[in-house]
């Protein structure tokens, strides 16, 4: 009887799901505590919405800015390690090839077998450099897109994220009826967001659902507070 494929399922997307969670959590928060916190000082519309606009553009290029930066550190990181091992296979081969051999030692391959495999590894140049950043340093190569990607990722998520707490004052006329919209629309955005964050990153994501929902929740009311007494 044929028996069925196995196939296993692992989750790929990491660095795209945490340039998400770095923008969509920082653009509900942020805006939302500078919105609330404006209701409770100023009695016009429009000056929430326009220095809402304003925040979350700021701080979209802010944070995109970031992790453009923050990724292209590690690719020059990755180039200037790689460079090192190349030199240091040439330079100190006998060394370098020790360092090999350990790897293999502490899987448990008796001497025969572990020097068949490093004598296969150290024949390619390119192969034995590529073992040594990825056993010895624990480096991946980055992928060169990385940047830029993860730029516009942030920066959408930003913007996606402050227009939520931000949309209520469009629409309703009064601060105070967009104030409490926008509270309900922004813990349920949390809540979402803390959930979909958790499913993919934790094994519980109730406790990340709520917990983001906390956190935001308090930014905000710390916000509306300091606001309110000093108005």
């Amino acid at each position: 009887m044929p028996s069925s494929p196995h196939v296993e399922k692992h989750f790929t997307a990491s660095e795209t799901v945490r340039d998400v969670v770095i923008g969509m959590a920082d653009g509900l928060t942020v805006p939302f505590a500078l919105a609330a916190g404006l209701s409770g000082a100023v009695d016009a519309t429009a000056i929430i919405i326009t220095a809402g606009l304003a925040e979350v553009a700021a701080g979209s290029i802010a944070m995109g800015l970031g992790g453009y930066l923050a990724a292209r550190t590690d690719v020059e990181h990755y180039e200037s390690e790689r460079a090192r091992e190349i030199r240091e296979t040439v330079e100190m081969p006998v060394e370098e090839r020790a360092e090999v051999a350990a790897v293999f030692r502490g899987y448990g391959l008796d001497a025969a077998a572990t020097a068949t495999v490093v004598d296969a590894i150290c024949a390619d140049p390119n192969r034995w450099v590529e073992f040594m950043m990825q056993f010895e340093l624990g480096l991946e190569r980055p992928n060169p897109k990385r940047a830029r990607n993860s730029a516009l990722t942030i920066a959408g998520s930003y913007i996606a994220g402050g227009m939520i707490p931000l949309a209520p004052y469009f629409f309703l006329g009064t601060i105070r009826s967009a104030l409490w919209t926008s509270v309900a629309l922004t813990l349920a955005a949390l809540l979402v967001f803390g959930y979909v964050k958790g499913r993919f990153t934790t094994t519980r994501p109730f406790r990340s659902a709520w917990q983001t929902a906390l956190v935001g929740g308090l930014a905000a009311t710390a916000a509306f507070g300091i606001a309110k007494a000093l108005s």
